[in-house]
């Protein structure tokens, strides 16, 4: 079966497209990614998507059209990609999230999560004439999940293995990490836990911005980090921050670790006297100790191998301080195991999407999210004109 997984992340990089052919439901899952592509947004849409990420005011109208202008930008990444391969059957579109609030209990009242992601899977159905499966955090936190993270599943079968503890740790703007405990063990499916680490990228993104205002936007191989010498009382201090501290089930994003945030770290560097690239190296060792420290706080198990994806596991320099941190465990990458470190992220929902629309399986783990029961994940779209004998009404439950 041929689909495409669509998504972008955190950090508005653009449009991580893949289409892949799956075959398999569980255990004998198996992807082979025919084509990869990531589409910039044009650069006023992304612009107005990082306003709103970051608390702009619009109006109902102005947020329609934004919602519109994204759906039409994953479409034309999704009909742009196909070409030349086999007839897609199926899209699954995470689409671009811009505000998620996580779930929220006191001793008074549980507040559900909510969260939004523009791109409707309508729209982008319509434009390419393929069924599109999108929303997909909205089952999960209807019975009281976090919402995210929603690719642990995915990992599970993907990256799992008969012998070895492993780690797959997703470096995108925000971090997140899917703990997979060894397959002969028993029950293991149930032991599965992951949540979301904390920053990935975003921080270091932002504050290569700001140090160059505006005229870099990443530190390429974490080159200009890596000339700097990290402050460690620094570190040490932001690590008590709350969120590091909550156990999961959890999840962040731009609404704690965005503009803000990292002006606060401004702030408290300027009585350390640190160099441009010393403050550049802390605010990297930020996101390496927070994702060793919610290991050792959260997981307690000895780590043999851990899998890094996402634009983030390009940064070497990262990587090494990560190693540094967990000397007994192997960093690795996804591509060391076959599956892409740039697209795992899209292939996973082309994944969710597949499980979805074709055979009815759940996509989240509740010890994940939090969530009180395993849920189909996703709406299924269907284009106007879709021959409804095509495929089995079985698949539109």
């Amino acid at each position: 079966m041929h689909c495409i997984g669509l998504m972008s992340g955190t950090s508005v990089d653009g449009i991580d497209a893949a289409l892949v052919e799956i075959t398999g439901t569980e255990l004998d899952l198996k992807i082979n990614l025919l084509s990869g592509e990531i589409y910039s947004y044009p650069k006023e849409l992304r612009s107005q998507i990082i306003e709103v990420c970051g608390g702009k005011p619009i109006s109902v109208e102005e947020f329609a059209r934004l919602d519109d202008s994204v759906a039409y930008c994953f479409a034309q990444a999704a009909k742009i990609i196909q070409e030349s391969h086999p007839q897609v059957k199926l899209i699954g579109s995470h689409g671009q999230t811009v505000f998620h609030r996580p779930l929220k209990e006191s001793n008074k009242k549980t507040e559900l999560g909510y969260s939004i992601q523009l791109g409707r899977g309508s729209v982008i159905a319509n434009l390419t004439g393929i069924p599109t499966v999108s929303n997909f955090r909205a089952a999960d936190i209807a019975v009281g999940g976090q919402g995210a993270p929603l690719v642990s599943k995915v990992d599970a079968y993907l990256l799992g293995h008969t012998t070895r503890h492993r780690c797959v740790q997703n470096i995108g703007g925000i971090g997140n990490v899917t703990y997979l405990p060894p397959h002969q063990q028993p029950h293991w499916e149930q032991k599965i836990r992951g949540w979301d680490t904390g920053p990935g990228n975003i921080l270091i993104d932002l504050a290569v911005q700001k140090l160059t205002n505006g005229q870099q936007t990443y530190d390429n191989n974490g080159e200009w980090a890596s000339q700097g010498t990290p402050c460690e009382p620094l570190v040490r201090k932001w690590l008590k921050q709350e969120f590091f501290q909550q156990p999961p089930p959890k999840s962040t994003g731009r609404e704690l670790f965005g503009y803000v945030y990292l002006e606060q770290c401004w702030q408290d560097a300027q009585t350390c006297h640190l160099t441009n690239e010393d403050w550049l190296a802390t605010i990297t060792e930020l996101t390496a100790a927070s994702i060793a420290d919610s290991y050792h706080q959260f997981i307690n198990k000895p780590i043999d191998e851990i899998l890094l994806c996402g634009g983030g596991s390009r940064n070497q320099y990262l990587a090494k301080r990560l190693q540094q941190h967990l000397l007994n465990s192997r960093i690795m990458t996804t591509n060391d195991l076959g599956i892409s470190t740039d697209f795992k992220e899209s292939i996973a929902f082309s994944v969710l999407a597949y499980w979805r629309f074709f055979y009815r399986i759940s996509g989240n783990l509740p010890q994940v999210t939090g969530g009180k029961q395993p849920m189909l994940l996703g709406d299924i779209h269907l284009p106007i004109d879709w021959k409804k004998n095509s495929l089995s009404s079985k698949y539109l439950g």
